[in-house]
């Protein structure tokens, strides 16, 4: 019995060291699988190289890494809040029931302000954890590391409850930020893959641009053509541009494309109080998180409901001149706009100032052209027509004494008259055609009502029709023209507040004893309780000048408005 029982001995000895070995084997297999599950997280992260994407990989890879129930990646903006909150674990009945995404208060904000990792067993119990809404999933353990791109923090992951009611260890720690410094990597090259990108695109656009400024397109097309590609290539929903207007330091948005853009579309806005002023100002490209709150904007009507990041730059010119400003605007919500948005940005601003500027050129060629035209037609009605109808009349003259019968003699004095008349209006026109500083803005009237339609079209939204007949540069009084074009201003302005027009017509002409203006549209009338002092000024200008003042419904709605004064004053 005794050799039985030594022979027994050992065997609890080995037992024990039997166990201790499987304990280690099960840690070095956990190891390894979690060695494994981190090298299959890394190489996830890594395959990614849209931007978007690559960050929502990172979270879904951080969550499985370290058995985490809920996960967030919060990319840190300007001002040091969180610009992007990617999640993962809730489901949408919770993120509405959360409600706006965090903007990095609280603990959040705690691994902004101090950006290294954070291991909390309970959440609650830490002095900066506080803000959580109403609706939020409980959330107990938690741990936090920052994300570095090139030495600078970017943004952090948060994770929490530790599934199995557990708390996160060293080893989860050690884990996430391994798999923060490969994700910090990832985001740095789908940064780079989006800039190479990027360039691609605002190059291809730069050249579609160059190509319709060669093929001779419309200023106005061209213009909207860079207003719409900007749009597309920087993701935005809202492309201003706006240009100066006159000294007193002001500028007119010209063009307003995306969502909201009937707000900002013929706006006047002062240089001092408004977003697009201060870019004006700037040498460089200005930014905001959030338009609706930018200190920079304190004059203007309500016009930024569900817009957010803005951004905003001056069009120079290689003189070092500014034509204008381009503003991109997004969602609310969105993410904010980067320098290295603003950078291809600032370039592609020129485009819009070569626009304007060869749209200046081509129309200083084309007006050169006129009136090199006008001249030639001048001088050769001068040299022919008229010394031919002044030749014809000495000749019907010196044929009268000839011309016994009293009728023929008559006829041929009519015709003489009438030869007279005809050079006269012939010499009246050349006049016209030669005149070049006819008004205070160094044009004939019609060229004056031209430009005054062409100051409407932005607030009306359409381009009127526009009619002029007679000899309006010449035959027109200088006070009965001014009256014209005061009247014409206010018609078409009172268009643009009150008529909610889609289409309106213009007519001048100085037929005959009487000059005329007609100023037609299809708007909603005017009601009978609306105020009359602006009429009442149209109306008086009209008795100044000895004329009438009148106006009515139109044929098929609107309003019809109709202005005449004498062209010669009765003494």
């Amino acid at each position: 019995m005794t050799g039985e029982a030594e022979a027994k001995r050992p065997e609890p000895r080995v037992d024990r060291l039997l166990d201790e070995l499987q304990d280690r084997l099960d840690l070095v297999r956990d190891a390894r699988d979690r060695v494994h599950s981190l090298l299959e997280a890394v190489l996830a992260v890594g395959r990614e190289l849209e931007l978007d994407q690559a960050l929502q990989h990172i979270v879904n890879s951080a969550v499985v890494l370290v058995d985490a129930r809920y996960g967030a990646l919060g990319v840190i903006g300007e001002s040091q809040r969180l610009s992007q909150f990617i999640t993962t674990g809730l489901d949408d009945g919770q993120v509405e029931g959360i409600g706006p995404l965090p903007q990095g208060h609280g603990i959040l904000g705690e691994l902004i302000r101090h950006p290294w990792p954070l291991r909390l067993p309970e959440l609650s119990d830490h002095p900066a954890s506080y803000g959580f809404p109403a609706d939020h999933p409980p959330m107990h353990s938690f741990l936090g590391v920052p994300i570095r791109v090139r030495g600078e923090v970017f943004g952090n992951l948060y994770l929490t409850e530790k599934r199995g009611g557990g708390e996160f260890d060293g080893e989860d720690e050690s884990m996430l930020s391994t798999l923060a410094v490969a994700a910090g990597v990832a985001i740095d090259n789908a940064r780079l893959y989006r800039a190479a990108r990027q360039r691609e695109r605002w190059l291809a656009a730069s050249g579609e641009v160059t190509n319709a400024l060669l093929s001779g397109s419309p200023r106005a097309e061209v213009l909207h053509l860079v207003v719409d590609r900007a749009r597309e290539i920087a993701e935005a929903d809202l492309a201003v541009i706006a240009l100066p207007v006159g000294q007193a330091g002001e500028l007119v948005v010209e063009l307003a494309v995306g969502d909201g853009a009937e707000a900002h579309q013929g706006l006047l806005l002062p240089e001092q109080g408004s977003f697009v002023g201060a870019a004006l100002r700037s040498q460089d490209a200005i930014i905001s998180a959030d338009v609706n709150k930018d200190p920079r904007i304190t004059s203007g009507p309500p016009r930024w409901e569900g817009l957010g990041p803005a951004v905003a730059v001056r069009m120079g010119t290689a003189e070092g001149g500014v034509r204008g400003v381009l503003m991109l605007a997004r969602a609310a919500g969105s993410a904010e706009f980067t320098p290295q948005d603003s950078g291809p940005l600032l370039g592609f601003s020129g485009q819009a100032t070569l626009a304007l500027e060869l749209a200046e050129r081509r129309r200083d060629a084309e007006q050169i052209a006129l009136l090199e035209d006008r001249d030639r037609i001048a001088r050769d009605l001068h040299d022919l027509a008229i010394q031919r109808l002044f030749a014809t009349g000495m000749t019907l003259q010196s044929a009268e004494r000839f011309i016994e019968h009293p009728e023929a003699t008559e006829r041929v004095q009519r015709a003489v008259d009438d030869l007279d008349a005809t050079v006269k209006i012939i010499r009246s026109t050349i006049f016209g055609l030669r005149a070049r500083g006819a008004g205070p803005s160094g044009h004939g009237l019609r060229a004056r009502v031209v430009e005054a339609v062409e100051r409407a079209v932005p607030g009306l939204g359409f381009t009127p029709g526009l009619r002029m007949e007679g000899l309006l540069d010449t035959e027109v009084p200088s006070e009965s023209a001014e009256h014209l074009l005061a009247v014409l201003t206010e018609a078409l302005s009172n268009i643009v507040r009150h008529a909610g027009a889609h289409a309106g017509e213009v007519n001048v002409s100085a037929s005959g004893t009487d000059l005329l203006l007609t100023v037609v549209d299809d708007g909603v009338g005017i009601p009978d309780a609306a105020p009359r002092s602006g009429l009442a000024n149209l109306a008086e200008r009209a008795e100044r000048c000895g004329g009438a003042f009148g106006i009515e419904a139109g044929a098929s709605g609107g309003t019809r408005l109709l202005w005449r004064v004498p062209l010669v004053r009765d003494r």
